[in-house]
């Protein structure tokens, strides 16, 4: 979603106390890689665009990422934080009364992502269908990917729902689908899931 929160040291340079100048090179070339990548794919941004855009050394860019797939780690734990956690599941859970309610939410939130001019589809399928599975960063999107669905799971046990584990595989096809046609251009596509998405709860009520 937006591009203009914060971004935290990653894991790999927070093993050190950094000084404020290390912490702030690592913040920017992780805000425009994920403004790049979010936008563009991984193949499609090369490392000197990124160093030229970060207004960093190539040095500089290299001792904090020693190659191009370690920052497309980064940016993708960025974006799990950033896109599933806070734009997507938090929102969620924000909106309505109810297990049910909040899992329904999610189809309204991703309508509204669906209409703003950053709409950028989803950044792990692009990464996946990229990179492919048995790439490691193609591996990682489907471990996110995996993260999100343990987010409806969730959702779904505290509805009491039957196969919380099915339910939730089932569910996160009708997000998925859903946001590769708004990708299409088909804007109603979250409020047609979401109706399946009303059909699928009632088949896995106790």
């Amino acid at each position: 979603m937006s591009t203009e929160a914060k971004v935290p040291v990653s894991p790999e340079s927070s093993r050190v106390v950094p000084s404020e100048g290390h912490a702030h090179a690592v913040e920017r070339i992780l805000s425009v890689a994920y403004e790049l990548f979010s936008r563009r794919g991984v193949r499609d941004v090369g490392v000197n665009e990124l160093i030229e855009r970060s207004g960093v050394a190539k040095a500089t860019f290299y001792r904090h990422f020693p190659s191009k797939d370690s920052l497309v780690l980064a940016f993708l734990e960025q974006r799990d934080k950033l896109w599933t956690v806070e734009a997507i599941v938090s929102q969620a859970r924000r909106r309505g009364t109810s297990p049910v309610e909040h899992l329904l939410a999610i189809f309204d939130v991703l309508e509204e992502w669906f209409r703003r001019e950053d709409f950028e589809g989803s950044t792990f399928i692009h990464v996946l269908l990229e990179m492919g599975p048995s790439h490691p960063l193609g591996q990682a999107s489907i471990d996110y990917l995996a993260k999100l669905r343990g987010h409806v799971q969730a959702l779904a046990e505290e509805a009491g729902l039957l196969s919380p584990d099915e339910f939730a595989r089932s569910w996160q096809i009708l997000m998925k689908g859903s946001i590769i046609s708004a990708t299409g251009g088909d804007l109603q596509a979250a409020k047609r899931a979401q109706q399946m998405a009303g059909w699928l709860i009632e088949h896995h009520r106790a």
